[in-house]
This record gives C-alpha cells, sequence and structure tokens, in this order.
C-alpha cells in the first residue's frame, strides 16, 4: 500500500463492465513528508474520496481485484482509505 494524494477524477462514456458504477480517481503518490513522489496514476475508488485528500492506495493487481470479488477483474490499484492523519514520530 501507498500513500496518495487525489488530484482529479476520469469519466468515460465507455468501459470494461467490472467498472460500472465505480468511481475512477487520478492519484498522485506522495512521500513520508507528503511531498509529491513519482507519476499519476488511476485508482477505482472504494471510499468516496475526493480532490486533494490523501489516500491509502493498494496498487497490486490482486489486491485490487479481490475487493471486486473476480480474479479475471482488469484492475491495478484501488483507493481502500482515506487517511486522516499522518504521524511520523511513531506514537
Amino acid at each position: 500500500m501507498k500513500l496518495a494524494r487525489v488530484v482529479g477524477n476520469v469519466q468515460s462514456t465507455l468501459k470494461h463492465q467490472v467498472y460500472e458504477g465505480a468511481r475512477i480517481m487520478v492519484v498522485q503518490p506522495v512521500d513520508e513528508n507528503l511531498a509529491p513522489e513519482g507519476d499519476t496514476h488511476l485508482a477505482v475508488d472504494f471510499v468516496q474520496a475526493g480532490p486533494g485528500e490523501l489516500v491509502i492506495v493498494a496498487v497490486e493487481g490482486n489486491a485490487a481485484r479481490q475487493l471486486f470479488m473476480d480474479n479475471a477483474a482488469p484492475v491495478h490499484s484501488v483507493i481502500e482509505g482515506i487517511v486522516d492523519h499522518v504521524d511520523k514520530t511513531g506514537g
């Protein structure tokens, strides 16, 4: 899992049937200081995240497919949670 910030959403008139009813968001991975790290990518939103929110993203296909309950789903990453607070001190 990785931390990322939601930076936008994707709208599509045609999509694979597994995506029907799902929201697809553009996320920007962030480092431990919450600074952008790497390229943006798409993630299916399971938690109703919105632009600007810090989220937890599973970026491994098997974990993503488990949320769809479909081992053949063409999914690579999903938003699994919204982060309320980051404590780097470990306490």
